[in-house]
């Protein structure tokens, strides 16, 4: 089979390309998925970059998620009820950018008929990170002010749409001010460039002096040390993502002189906090927000697997609009 590889860490579109491979075989508790699309997420390009917190073996093949059709289940009962459907294949080893893959059962789920491709294939890492940040651990109410850095990102945006839909306000952080009217266009109700001003004195001027009680941030560096800055003095900051590759930097005097409290993010570890029961909920309630737009993923441009170089470079256009996708199979 068809699979992108990469034998040292580096730049996406040098060390990237596409060879033929043994076909993979499942284990105890696995699956074997035909692979139909996968998205590039930044989390894959740092990988492929040797900076995500968790690396593979190399050589590797990148692709945390993806839509696919169960092909064959190894040993044990749960990968028997999903043979021959398609499902969000969700890949915390990586993999998924080839024509076939092995998957742990658990992270093999079923998907309705109504879900095109492109929204399956998108459907679990952008999506879950947002409830699960939103609704499950920082648990806005309605009313709140939530504030977001690269507020831009198809994460951000969806973050927008779902203040929208559960009543909390968001503040939402860019670089350049030529992304401001659009976001406001999108529902965002705020939204500031940082090249505008200090982002500390631009957030303060929207929610006061005390500051905001909830916030977001991907990026870290100077943005991420900002959000903090940002904070009430009974605020919470989570961080998902090193954007910046620049660690935050925290005032003690500030974590002191209040219960401000900065915490990390990993949708993987996450997840497995969760019972079966909840990451079926979990889903239910994902799958309700997609069909009525509020996480569905905006779909940009489409690569076949030849092409990867093509696509890592697309998906790190600035002001890309839309999930750069990998078409690999037939449905």
């Amino acid at each position: 089979m068809k699979a992108v590889v990469f034998d040292r860490f580096g730049e996406p579109s040098e060390v990237l390309g596409v060879r033929e491979v043994p076909d993979p075989t499942p284990g105890p508790g696995e699956v074997l998925v035909r692979m139909i699309a996968s998205p590039i997420n930044p989390s894959d390009l740092l990988v492929t970059r040797g900076l995500y917190g968790k690396l593979p073996t190399l050589p590797a093949t990148p692709g945390f998620e993806g839509v696919g059709i169960v092909e064959k289940a190894g040993p044990g009962v749960l990968g028997r009820f999903v043979v021959g459907k398609r499902v969000v294949a969700i890949n915390d080893r990586g993999g998924n950018w080839a024509e076939k893959a092995v998957i742990n059962a658990r992270q093999a789920r079923p998907v309705p008929d109504d879900l095109p491709d492109e929204q399956v294939a998108s459907f679990f890492v952008n999506p879950a990170t947002v409830v699960a940040l939103v609704r499950h651990v920082l648990r806005v109410p309605r009313g709140a002010w939530l504030a977001q850095s690269a507020a831009g990102s198809s994460l951000g945006r969806m973050i927008i749409k779902l203040g929208k839909a559960d009543g909390f306000k968001t503040i939402n952080v860019v670089r350049r001010a030529a992304a401001v009217a659009e976001l406001k266009a999108l529902g965002g109700d705020a939204v500031i460039a940082s090249e505008n001003g200090p982002i500390v004195d631009q957030i303060r001027a929207i929610v006061g002096n005390d500051g905001v009680r909830y916030a977001l941030d991907p990026v870290g560096g100077d943005v991420g040390t900002a959000m903090f800055d940002s904070l009430a003095a009974d605020g919470r900051l989570v961080v998902y993502g090193t954007l910046s590759g620049e660690p935050i930097r925290i005032d003690s005097r500030r974590m002191i002189a209040g219960k401000r409290v900065v915490e990390g993010f990993w949708l993987g570890h996450w997840a497995k906090t969760r019972s079966i029961p909840q990451m079926l909920l979990l889903f239910r309630e994902i799958t309700q927000l997609i069909r009525a737009g509020v996480l569905a993923t905006e779909p940009g441009e489409a690569f076949p697997l030849d092409r990867i170089q093509d696509a890592a470079r697309a998906a790190e256009v600035v002001g890309r609009r839309g999930k750069v996708l990998l078409n690999i199979g037939a449905h």
